[in-house]
């Protein structure tokens, strides 16, 4: 072979290799991106996870953090799961890029399919007990209604305290109306209700005013809104996280192919 032919074999060598590798470079950078928005969208769910758990001004997780049953603790701790296992998995997915690992890139994937597995069913779980978390939400309620003022239950007041915050808050009055009081046994006189339902500033927990003085609207409406906002939030992260993976697994499996060639080089064949 002539030395003019090595040398333009030695450039076409060259120029390929520099393909190769600029396909790796451009794949890692893709592959970033999408791994740091599927991180972003893991950590909401940590923080999801975590607000249902702790927040002590939540009237939905006060109302579900103790009792037989207890949806709060058990969605907290869905979400907190899932939100970690994201979390590792997108660390070993930047580790595994940046440092060209393969290893580290198939297991990234392995742990992509398992969260696309997980990510499905949460959906699925969350459509099938929306209702009865919701029948179970009125339920609750109403027993914060006829409990409400009783001086025997001086446990309960966080729960009268955020039930009068969001009658306060909201204008309204009961669950459903006003007149759902009367069925509470715990007031002075059958006339009272809270002063909560009303625009007086007095910190107690029932009021002598008349009936036209008091917020007749119920709160069911803005409970419900209040509520079904939160399940589609829920489902967005969860419907976003899915689009996501389809991209994460695809551009992992084009980079491990990408950086196999880059790593056999010379001794491919072309493309």
């Amino acid at each position: 072979m002539s030395t003019e032919d090595t040398r333009q074999l030695q450039f076409k060598t060259e120029n390929r290799k520099m393909k190769t590798r600029n396909k790796v470079l451009a794949w890692k950078y893709y592959l970033n991106v999408f791994n740091g928005i599927f991180l972003a969208l893991g950590i909401m769910l940590l923080t999801f996870g975590l607000w249902l758990l702790f927040d002590r001004n939540n009237l939905f997780s006060v109302l579900f953090s103790s009792g037989e049953n207890q949806p709060v603790s058990y969605i907290s701790f869905m979400l907190l799961g899932a939100g970690s296992l994201i979390t590792f998995t997108s660390a070993m997915g930047f580790i595994g890029s940046v440092q060209e690992t393969k290893c580290l890139l198939a297991t990234y994937m392995c742990f992509q399919v398992l969260v696309f597995v997980t990510q499905i069913t949460m959906p699925v779980l969350v459509f099938l007990k929306k209702e009865v978390v919701h029948h179970q939400w009125n339920k609750r309620i109403d027993e914060v209604i006829s409990e409400y003022g009783n001086k025997s239950l001086a446990e309960k007041e966080l729960e009268w305290n955020i039930l009068n915050a969001v009658q306060h808050n909201m204008e309204c009055c009961g669950r459903y109306d006003v007149t759902q009081w009367e069925k509470n046994k715990n007031k002075e006189s059958s006339t009272q209700i809270p002063c909560s339902c009303t625009k007086s500033s007095l910190k107690e927990w029932f009021c002598d005013v008349p009936r036209n003085s008091t917020y007749s609207m119920g709160c069911e409406r803005y409970l419900d809104t209040w509520f079904e906002n939160n399940v589609l939030i829920l489902t967005g992260i969860n419907i976003s996280l899915l689009i996501t993976q389809i991209f994460v697994i695809k551009l992992t499996m084009q980079l491990l192919r990408n950086i196999r060639k880059n790593n056999i080089w010379p001794d491919e064949s072309d493309e």
